[in-house]
């Protein structure tokens, strides 16, 4: 059982480190690293590169978070707790997006990752905190808003709904973690100083 975590926590990490932001990103000419707020993230990369480069690293970012789930069920089955087996994998994949072995241990805010993750462990729930990212989005136009209420909406929601306690735990430790990671966009917001999509 100690061999199957350590599996499912290095396939978790290896994908999660794939630094697809500043793959595309390279690959238009930028250092993402050195442009914008120097984060990898998909956020930066549409700033910074565009529109299709940004969409194409969320997808990617997601994907990551959704194969880290996904493989260990694929893997493993009976005996082997699954689900825990799962959630170590998704915690390690935005670990790995966050703290990249490829990037110098550089890397973004694991928003994408963790949504794709958990869009394989409860779509419905996923679906309702999507959504909630969209309305703070467009009442707000500030992304770190959105990313952060929606790290929120999630474990309430997985909480009300009577999950599982240790998919309720994962929500509320990738909750934790997405705003320390937006630590930096918390002072910006109470100073005014936050960048805000504009209205096309």
């Amino acid at each position: 059982m100690i061999s199957s975590y350590l599996s499912a926590a290095f396939i978790g990490y290896v994908l999660g480190a794939l630094p697809f932001g500043w793959i595309v990103a390279r690959a238009n000419g930028v250092n993402i690293f050195e442009v914008g707020s120097k984060s990898p993230g998909a956020t930066n990369v549409k700033r910074s590169v565009g529109k299709n480069a940004g969409n194409l690293v969320f997808l990617l970012d997601a994907l990551k978070g959704a194969a880290a789930v996904y493989l260990p069920q694929c893997i493993w089955s009976a005996p082997h707790d699954v689900l825990r087996l799962s959630l170590v994998a998704i915690i390690c994949a935005i670990l790995g997006h966050s703290f990249s072995c490829f990037t110098r241990f550089k890397g973004g805010k694991g928003v994408a990752t963790a949504a794709g993750g958990f869009f394989v462990l409860m779509p419905l729930l996923a679906a309702i905190s999507l959504a909630s990212w969209v309305i703070l989005f467009y009442a707000t136009r500030y992304v770190s808003v959105a990313s952060i209420g929606a790290s929120i909406v999630l474990p309430v929601i997985a909480y009300f709904t009577h999950q599982k306690p240790a998919l309720i735990v994962m929500c509320i430790v990738s909750s934790l973690f997405i705003i320390i990671r937006h630590r930096a966009n918390i002072v910006r917001l109470l100073n005014g100083t936050e960048n805000r999509w504009s209205k096309k």
